[in-house]
């Protein structure tokens, strides 16, 4: 005999995660999470699918986008949540993310009270930025910020990084 696990609907998903329904359905849209369909095409999502959201949010925490979140959790089981074994790699590449993360910020902070008045970033003096401007021809905003914060993929198309 087999048990099924208890479902919960997007409303009572919605409660519990604090994600608006709008949210989970586009996470369900990008693979996220999972859901079940009933014959009139209600979504059923395993409990399991807390776990699932909790860890999305937690990327996005930690500065990373939906895409790199779902690549993440594509080696990780959908059904059940993954052992200390499956879940080993991706804690190892989250704490490499995190303390560059870390340096990047501090750096920030080391070099933030030179930039007092100035707000554009880039007078030719400017250690943390953009010194002589000789990111202007990589395109327009602060590239150096944006690259070391993952930002380079919400760029234009046109734009990237050398």
């Amino acid at each position: 005999m087999t048990t099924q696990q208890p479902r919960m609907t997007i409303g009572e998903l919605s409660a519990r995660s604090g994600l608006a329904p709008s949210a989970l359905r586009y996470y369900e849209e990008l693979g996220l999470i999972h859901a079940e369909r009933t014959a009139g095409g209600r979504r059923l999502f395993p409990r399991q699918m807390l776990r699932r959201v909790a860890f999305v949010r937690a990327a996005q925490t930690v500065g990373l986008s939906l895409d790199e979140a779902r690549e993440a959790m594509a080696g990780l089981p959908v059904d059940r949540s993954p052992s200390a074994a499956e879940w080993a790699p991706v804690a190892a590449a989250w704490q490499t993310r995190i303390d560059h993360q870390i340096a990047d910020l501090q750096r920030l902070r080391d070099h933030l009270t030179g930039c007092i008045g100035c707000g554009c970033l880039s007078l030719g003096k400017c250690a943390l930025y953009n010194p002589h401007d000789i990111q202007g021809a990589e395109g327009p905003g602060a590239r150096r910020l944006q690259s070391s914060f993952g930002r380079e993929k919400s760029m234009s198309p046109g734009h990237h990084r050398p």
